[in-house]
């Protein structure tokens, strides 16, 4: 069995210690370096194999973010980020996936060395993921896509939900940022803990035309809306007479994940029916799947992204496998075939489904 070798780089000594003991520990992965700073990175990599680079944000000589961007122009590697739990902690988080980091670790608060000895098996699990990620090059940013259009003359009845894991954030960005403002309402489900997902809604509402926020308990469902799920709380939706409102709990994580993308799918399947179009993004495991054959069984059209265009192809694979998607549809081209679909939809009571390039 071929190892996964991990390159660590963190100013702490004591964090690289940490980090290389719960990787050393593991069969299936090594330690191939360690460096306190970007510039020691640089020059230890070189004649490396590297499989995932464990990078932390804030470092002397060059920041995280700086070294993040200069290596993913020149040499393509996962990388998984120890980030602060703090708001700019999170701010900068999401600027490094956007910079094509593939995931992120929170760094306890207090306690700092105990705190990651006890988060050891998801950092493990969190780098036996980022190593089968799919990176690439970056290209330079490109312009803001204009919007796309719809029918206009459409109730506050018709909903889009969308299930993202690993690589999610980046994929949610390019189907809402092409929305237009009077969309139908949008929900999302992506992995992520308490604390990220409010700096990741804000980021959603600076560079969409909806109006995105972490969802709150009780609200109405309307459209021109995002509702993100809060880290920490499943999200759902439920019949409110002629709307939905929004439902949020503590219960139990589902599938090892709250929020939990199956929780979300399930309640839309039972409160919208076919007047919902469901979106299975990138992401590592099963979340999501079984819910999303209900939603179909329920109606709803439902599109997986194809494998070309996610960094880990698992959910949606495991969603295409239960027969609950009706397309596979590449990254850039989600957005507008879930709007034809609801336009014609709305148009053409009781078609529930378009056939062409269906799974």
């Amino acid at each position: 069995m071929r190892q996964i070798r991990v390159f660590i780089i963190d100013d702490s000594a004591l964090i690289r210690a940490v980090l290389q003991q719960i990787v050393n520990s593991q069969a299936d992965m090594t330690v191939a370096g360690v460096a306190g700073d970007p510039y020691q990175a640089r020059e230890r990599m070189r004649a490396l194999q590297v499989d995932v680079v464990t990078l932390d944000v804030e470092m002397p000589r060059m920041d995280g973010l700086e070294f993040l961007e200069k290596l993913m122009r020149l040499r393509p590697v996962p990388v998984l980020m120890i980030s602060s739990l703090t708001e700019r902690g999170a701010e900068v988080t999401m600027r490094a996936l956007e910079l094509g980091a593939v995931d992120f670790v929170p760094k306890p608060k207090i306690g700092v060395a105990q705190g990651m000895q006890e988060a050891a098996e998801a950092i493990l699990g969190k780098i036996r993921t980022v190593a089968q990620a799919r990176v690439s090059v970056r290209q330079a940013p490109r312009h803001a896509a204009a919007p796309l259009q719809w029918n206009r003359h459409l109730g506050t009845e018709k909903l889009i939900a969308i299930g993202s894991s690993t690589g999610g954030t980046e994929a949610v960005k390019e189907i809402m940022s092409v929305l237009p403002a009077d969309s139908p309402a949008v929900l999302v489900t992506q992995h992520m803990p308490p604390g990220f997902t409010r700096s990741f809604a804000e980021r959603l509402n600076s560079l969409s035309r909806l109006n995105v926020a972490e969802a709150v308990h009780g609200e109405r469902v309307l459209p021109g809306r995002g509702y993100i799920a809060p880290g920490g709380r499943h999200m759902g939706v439920q019949r409110s007479g002629a709307s939905y409102q929004i439902v949020l709990s503590d219960d139990e994580p589902v599938n090892r994940h709250r929020p939990s993308v199956d929780v979300l799918f399930r309640s839309v399947a039972a409160a919208a029916g076919p007047n919902a179009a469901g979106i299975m993004l990138t992401g590592m495991g099963r979340d999501g799947a079984a819910a999303m054959l209900e939603m179909k069984r329920a109606g709803a059209f439902n599109i997986a992204q194809d494998e070309a265009t996610c960094v880990v192809f698992g959910m949606p694979r495991e969603a295409i496998a239960l027969g609950a998607v009706d397309e596979v549809v590449p990254l850039h081209g989600i957005a507008r075939r879930v709007l034809d679909h609801l336009g014609a939809a709305a148009m053409v009571p009781g078609q529930h489904g378009v056939p062409a390039g269906a799974v």
